[in-house]
C-alpha cells in the first residue's frame, strides 16, 4: 500500500510558523534569524505529529494490535527536520516557502543538534527501525535514555583525540513531549529479608532500598506518508522531590541535596567510563534503570485493556537489542512473581514468550558479564532471580545430558572463577523465545561458535534477520540529487519498497543515464570538498578517487590496515617505483572510546601520516589523508553520498553486519571488503564484478588460530612491501618531532600480538587495491558498476529486516512448553 503523503499549502504553514515565532518563541515575524526558524518549524511539524500520535493510538486501542517494544541503549536518531519533513510530506512546500523568503533551509536544518543518544551502528539501526516499523503501520516503540550528554564531542589537538562535553541539550529540544504524570518509581539497593508465606513456601522480601524516579520523553517517530505516528520513550532520571527539606532547614545544604545530584546522574552521560568501579556501577544501573522503566511502563500500558496476563505474550513483543537490556529477563520476572504474584512457572512461561534476543557482537568484550557482588550492592532481588534461573534451567540440563560436567559448566548463566560473573548473554538467550544473529555469517558463528551448545538445544530459536537501512533517511534525505535522478527515472515507489531499485538495471548501460549519474556523484563530491577546506582548510581535488573508512575506531575495524596501503602507495611514489595515474583522496572520521589507548594512537597515526603526505611536494596531490572530526549521522550524510570506494575491511569473522556498507552501496558506492558480516550477502546481490572482496574467510582465520600458524616475521621476511611499511613505524618517518612515538606497532606485530591478522591480508588487500585503481580509470565501466550497487541494494532496507522481525520473531507462534 503505498502511503498517502499529506499535503499542506505554503500560506499555511506561514501562517503555523509564524505563529510559533510570536506565541511559542515570542519572537517578532517575520525573521531571517536561523534558530528562531528551526524552532518554529519544528514546533509546526510538531503540532501536526501530536494529533496523527492520538490517531494512531486511537487506531491501535480499536484494533487490540500487538505492540513491539523495542528496548535499546542507544538510539542514534540524528537530526529529525529534514527527516520528518520527509515523512510528512512537507520537504518540498518548505523549502519553497523559505526559498521565496530569502532563506536556505539546509542552514535552517543546520541549527539543529544531534542528538547524544548513541555512538555507531548499534544506535543507529534502532533508529531505522523506528522509522520502518511506522511506515510499514507497525505498532512499535522504542525505549532508551534520555542521556543529557551524548559520547562526547571529539576535538583533534595535534592529532590527539580530545573528548569534550556533548551537551545537546543545552539548547531547546522542540521535538520531545515531557510526561511527568507518567513517571515511574525505580527501587534499588537495598537488601533480602528471607520469610515464609502463609503456607510455608519461600518468600523474599526486597526491604530498605532506595528509589530513582523515571521521568518520560516522548519524540514522535513518523512514517513515510505521515499516517502513523508512534514514538521513541526516553527515561531521564530524577529524585522523589527537589531535596529533603528537613535536612535543609537544619543547616546541611550539600547533604540535602545528594540524593537529588546522585539520582539525576544516572542520566548525565552515555558510556560512563568503565574502567573504574564507580564506572561500572553507573553503567549496570543505567541498564537496569532502562529496563525497570520500560516493563513498568508497559505492564501499566496492557493493563489498561486487561485483567490478569493470560494475553500477555499475545498483545506484547519485546525485543531486546543486543545484551544490555537483558536485565529485561530477571525484571519481568520479578515484577510477575513479586508484585503480581503469579506463580513461578506461569510467569517464567510468559517472560519467554514475551522476549526476543537480537545479538551484534562475537566480540568477548561486548558480551556483558557483571560481577555477582556487584549485582548484589545494587539489585540484590535481581541477582536472586538469576540464581533461581540457573538452579531450574541447570537441573533441565542435567536431566537431559547426565553426567556432562563441562556442558554444565559451558551453560550456566554464572561464570564461576576468582570473583563470579553473571553471563548476560546466557541470561538473554535463556529467557527469550527467539536469538538472531544479523547477517548471514554472524548468525552462523553464533550458531557453531559462541551459543553452540544453546543451539544444539533450542535450534528453532535460532533465526537470521540481516541488518538493513531506512532509504528515506540514506538516499531520499541524504543523497537528494540522486533520489531525484531515480523518481524521475523508474518514479517515486522505492521510497516504501527498496526492491524497486531493480528497475534502474536496465539504465545502467544508457549513456544519458550514466552521464546524469556521474554529474551528480561529482557534484557530491564537491559538495564535501568544501565541508573539507572549511573545516580542516585543505583543498582536495573533486575528480580524485574517495576512498572512504568511516566508522567507530577499532583494532578489529581496521583502519591501521587502510594506513598501511596508504604508507605503501607513498613510499611507491616517493621512491620513483610508480608514477601516478589516478588522485586518490583517503577520507577518515570515527571516535575512539576514550579509554582505548591504541584506537586513539590509530588517530594520532592518521594525521602524522595525513601531515607528512599532504605537505610532500613530490606527491603533487596525487594522495592526499584526511580525517573528519566528530563524526555524527549528519556528518555521514554529508560524506557517503560522495564516496567512490567504500572501506569494509574488518578481519573476517569479526563484524556482525555492518549497516555503513550498505549505506554506501545505496548511495553508489563500490565497496572493497573481506568476507564479513553483511559483505557477503552483498556480495551475492551485487555479483562479484561489482565489488571487491579481498583476505582471510572467517573459517580460515579460526584454522590458523587453532594452528598458532601466523608469525609476523615471516611476513616481515618473505614481503618486502610489508617490511618497508613496518620499518617506517620503528624508524620515525612519521613522527620525526615524537621520536618513538609508533614503535609499539612495529614491536607488537613482531612479537605476534597481531590479533586481527593485518599482515596476512595485507599483500592481498595492496593487490586489490591496484585493481580498484584500474578500474577507476575506466569511468563508463565503474559508473556502470556504480549503478548496479545501486539497482541491487534493496535487500538491505530496514523495511525488509523489520518484516523479518514481525514475521520470524514478534508473530511467531512460540513453544508452550518451554525449558
Amino acid at each position: 500500500m503505498k502511503p498517502t503523503v499529506n499535503k499542506i499549502s505554503k500560506s499555511d504553514l506561514k501562517t503555523s510558523i509564524d505563529y510559533h515565532l510570536r506565541c511559542s518563541l515570542c519572537k517578532e515575524t517575520p525573521t531571517k534569524d536561523y534558530r528562531d526558524l528551526f524552532l518554529s518549524t519544528a514546533f509546526s511539524l510538531r503540532d501536526r505529529m501530536a494529533e496523527k500520535i492520538l490517531h494512531t493510538e486511537q487506531r491501535y486501542q480499536t484494533s487490540q494490535t500487538k505492540r513491539v517494544y523495542y528496548l535499546s541503549l542507544e538510539f542514534l536518531i540524528g537530526r529529525l527536520m529534514g527527516n520528518n519533513l520527509h515523512n510528512l510530506g512537507m520537504f518540498d512546500v518548505c523549502r519553497e516557502f523559505m526559498a521565496e523568503a530569502g532563506i536556505d533551509i539546509e542552514a535552517v536544518r543546520e541549527q539543529e543538534n544531534d542528538p547524544g543518544l548513541g555512538n555507531g551502528g548499534l544506535g543507529r539501526l534502532a533508529a531505522c527501525f523506528l522509522d520502518s516499523m511506522a511506515t510499514l503501520d507497525i505498532a512499535g516503540f522504542g525505549y532508551g535514555i534520555h542521556y543529557e550528554y551524548g559520547l562526547f564531542k571529539q576535538e583533534i589537538d595535534n592529532g590527539y583525540q580530545r573528548e569534550k562535553p556533548d551537551n545537546w541539550l543545552a539548547d531547546l529540544n522542540p521535538w520531545e513531549f515531557k510526561r511527568t504524570d507518567e513517571k515511574c518509581i525505580i527501587p534499588i539497593k537495598g537488601r533480602i529479608e528471607h520469610f515464609q508465606d502463609r503456607d510455608g513456601d519461600y518468600n523474599p522480601m526486597w526491604l530498605d532500598w532506595n528509589f530513582i524516579v523515571g521521568i518520560p520523553f516522548d519524540i514522535p517517530v513518523v512514517g513515510y506518508g505521515g499516517e502513523t505516528v508512534n514514538w521513541l520513550r526516553l527515561y531521564g532520571a530524577g529524585s522523589s522531590a527537589d531535596f529533603d527539606i528537613q535536612i535543609f532547614n537544619e543547616g546541611d545544604y550539600f547533604r540535602a541535596v545528594e540524593q537529588k545530584v546522585a539520582s539525576e546522574t544516572i542520566t548525565k552521560m552515555l558510556y560512563p567510563l568503565d574502567t573504574i568501579m564507580s564506572g561500572r556501577e553507573l553503567r549496570l544501573v543505567q541498564e537496569y534503570f532502562l529496563v525497570a522503566c520500560t516493563l513498568k511502563d508497559i505492564i501499566r500500558r496492557y493493563m489498561k485493556n486487561n485483567e490478569n496476563f493470560d494475553r500477555f505474550p499475545e498483545q506484547v513483543a519485546i525485543q531486546m537489542n543486543d545484551t544490555h537490556p537483558s536485565l529485561a529477563v530477571a525484571e519481568l520476572m520479578r515484577l510477575l512473581v513479586d508484585e503480581y504474584a503469579l506463580p513461578w512457572d506461569h510467569a517464567w512461561e510468559i517472560t519467554q514468550q514475551t522476549l526476543a534476543y537480537t545479538n551484534h557482537t562475537v566480540l568477548a568484550e561486548a558480551l556483558e558479564k557483571w560481577p555477582t557482588d556487584l549485582l548484589e550492592r545494587v539489585i540484590p532481588r535481581h541477582l536472586q532471580i538469576i540464581y533461581e534461573i540457573n538452579r531450574r534451567f541447570l537441573e533441565k540440563i542435567a536431566a537431559r545430558y547426565p553426567g556432562d560436567v563441562d556442558l554444565l559448566r559451558r551453560m550456566s548463566l554464572i561464570e564461576e572463577g576468582e570473583s563470579k560473573l553473571v553471563r548476560m548473554a546466557h541470561l538473554a538467550l535463556v529467557g527469550s523465545h527467539s536469538v538472531n544473529g544479523v547477517s548471514a555469517l554472524h548468525t552462523e558463528i553464533l550458531k557453531q561458535d559462541n551459543f553452540s551448545d544453546f543451539y544444539a538445544l533450542w535450534p528453532e530459536r535460532f533465526v537470521n534477520v540481516t541488518n538493513g537501512i531506512t532509504q528515506r533517511r540514506w538516499l531520499l534525505e541524504a543523497n537528494p540529487r540522486l533520489a531525484e535522478l531515480i523518481t524521475n527515472t523508474i518514479g517515486d515507489a522505492w521510497i516504501t519498497d527498496l526492491s524497486r531499485l531493480r528497475q534502474l538495471e536496465s539504465y545502467a548501460d544508457e549513456t544519458a543515464f550514466m552521464d546524469e549519474f556521474r554529474d551528480i556523484k561529482r557534484a557530491n563530491k564537491e559538495d564535501l570538498a568544501k565541508t573539507i577546506s572549511d573545516t580542516l582548510w585543505l583543498s582536495i581535488n573533486p575528480d580524485s578517487l574517495f576512498d572512504i573508512h568511516i566508522k567507530r575506531i577499532h583494532e578489529y575495524k581496521r583502519q591501521l590496515l587502510k594506513i598501511m596501503h596508504i604508507i605503501h602507495e607513498y613510499l611507491q611514489i616517493i621512491k620513483g617505483e610508480k608514477t601516478p595515474t589516478l588522485a586518490k583522496t583517503f577520507i577518515f572520521a570515527g571516535k575512539a572510546a576514550p579509554g582505548y589507548w591504541v584506537a586513539k594512537q590509530i588517530i594520532k597515526l592518521i594525521h602524522n601520516v595525513g601531515q607528512v603526505i599532504n605537505q610532500d611536494r613530490r606527491i603533487q596531490d596525487a594522495l592526499k589523508v584526511v580525517f573528519l572530526p566528530d563524526y555524527s549521522v549528519s556528518l555521514a550524510e554529508k560524506i557517503i553520498p560522495a564516496a567512490d570506494l567504500s572501506e569494509q575491511i574488518s578481519m573476517a569473522g569479526q563484524e556482525a553486519s555492518g549497516t555503513g556498507n550498505m549505506k554506501f552501496m545505496l548511495n553508489g558506492a563500490l565497496t572493497v571488503g573481506t568476507l564479513d558480516g553483511a559483505n557477503v550477502e552483498m556480495l551475492e546481490e551485487a555479483g562479484a564484478d561489482n565489488i571487491f572482496i579481498f583476505g582471510l574467510k572467517a573459517e580460515e582465520i579460526t584454522d590458523m588460530i587453532k594452528k598458532k600458524n601466523y608469525y609476523a616475521v615471516e611476513y616481515y621476511r618473505l614481503f618486502p612491501e610489508i617490511r618497508r611499511v613496518l620499518d617506517t613505524f620503528r624508524d620515525n618517518t612519521f613522527c620525526p618531532d615524537e621520536k618513538g612515538l609508533f614503535q609499539w606497532i612495529y614491536h607488537r606485530m613482531m612479537n605476534n600480538k597481531d590479533p586481527y591478522f593485518h599482515l596476512p591480508d595485507f599483500f592481498p588487500y595492496i593487490q586489490v587495491q591496484d585493481q580498484i585503481e584500474a578500474e577507476y580509470l575506466d569511468p563508463v565501466n565503474w559508473t556502470k558498476k556504480a549503478i548496479l550497487n545501486v539497482a541491487r541494494s534493496g535487500k538491505f532496507s530496514s523495511d525488509r529486516a523489520v518484516s523479518d522481525y514481525n514475521r520470524l520473531i514478534w508473530n511467531k507462534e512460540t513453544p508452550s512448553e518451554p525449558l
